[in-house]
């Protein structure tokens, strides 16, 4: 686990007094990602590194966007911290269920968007909420979207990601794999994002437990992300691919943009609270394609990995 540093954070008149916590996961959430920076420039092997862009929010605090562009593995690749304070106009606190719309809200948001149609994209975010009623959560996730699934692969992962969530509760996989299941859903399409992982929100301090076991919770989903899309990266960076899996790859980005732009609830919550366009947007593929009526023809690698897209699979078992 990363250790944690205690730095203050700046208070706003518009919000409730620094609280100790607030700062400790502010401090875990800026450490955390320049580790994962350096952990994913590692895997990528071309020794570019991820810039640095430094930003200011409008109600208080900011962040900083990370961005990879153009390297051995990773066409694009994106890691966001950021630690924002104000107050919401009350149409954004009633859609995300906030019970006050003075909020403090930290987090760090990753997609990477390999070059190779062998390399799955991935996606991983963890957060921290107060608002100034008293009441704190976390709330966070990780799941893995393959262009070509490998059901051997896909079980890795989620036995990974299991692992992690039966150190800290044995109901957490099942309760939280369901949720990504549910989540990670183009109800339009009838199909998964991709192969899930986990999804959690409003892990209420207090109510589902300590600050210090929910924050450790979401430490270790940070870690077992790096760790496992880092292993994924160095697998299958080397698989030989042709341009029709590279044309099929564009179509699959098409789908991952419509998520997050029609569903994505981090996505609403950044537009909602006048966050950074750029910033909030990094999710999006450098490339992307739509076909009317794109269907896989039957048998072909597309259809095979196409059947996997479903809600409910047992991913331990295959």
């Amino acid at each position: 686990m990363l250790v944690s540093p205690n730095p203050t954070v700046a208070s706003s008149p518009a919000f409730i007094p620094v609280a100790p916590q607030r700062a400790v996961a502010e401090g875990w959430m800026r450490q955390f990602q320049d580790w994962l920076c350096h952990r994913l420039e590692a895997a990528d092997g071309s020794g570019r590194h991820f810039s640095r862009d430094e930003w200011q929010h409008g109600g208080g605090g900011g962040g900083c966007t990370r961005v990879f562009q153009q390297g051995d593995v990773l066409e694009k690749g994106g890691v966001a911290f950021s630690a924002v304070w104000g107050e919401m106009s009350e149409a954004a606190a009633r859609q995300l269920l906030m019970p006050d719309r003075r909020y403090f809200a930290t987090g760090v948001s990753v997609v990477q968007h390999p070059r190779s149609p062998q390399v799955p994209i991935s996606h991983m975010n963890v957060r921290y909420f107060e608002t100034a009623n008293g009441e704190a959560w976390f709330g966070g996730g990780l799941d893995l979207t393959p262009i070509y699934v490998d059901a051997r692969q896909a079980r890795w992962f989620h036995e990974q990601i299991a692992e992690v969530c039966a150190r800290h509760d044995p109901g957490y996989y099942p309760r939280f794999k369901q949720w990504a299941d549910e989540y990670f859903y183009l109800p339009h399409r009838g199909e998964t994002r991709g192969v899930g992982g986990i999804f959690f929100d409003r892990l209420t301090v207090g109510r589902d437990g300590l600050f210090e076991e929910l924050f450790s919770f979401v430490q270790d989903v940070g870690e077992v992300y790096g760790r496992a899309y880092s292993a994924i990266m160095r697998q299958n960076t080397a698989l030989p691919y042709t341009a029709r899996h590279s044309e099929w790859q564009r179509v699959r980005r098409g789908r991952y943009a419509e998520f997050n732009l029609a569903i994505d609830r981090g996505t609403r919550f950044g537009l909602e609270t006048g966050g950074r366009t750029e910033s909030i947007l990094m999710s999006l593929p450098p490339q992307a394609d739509w076909h009317y009526n794109r269907v896989p023809e039957a048998g072909s690698p597309e259809a095979d990995s196409q059947q996997w897209l479903r809600q409910g699979v047992d991913w331990l078992s295959v």
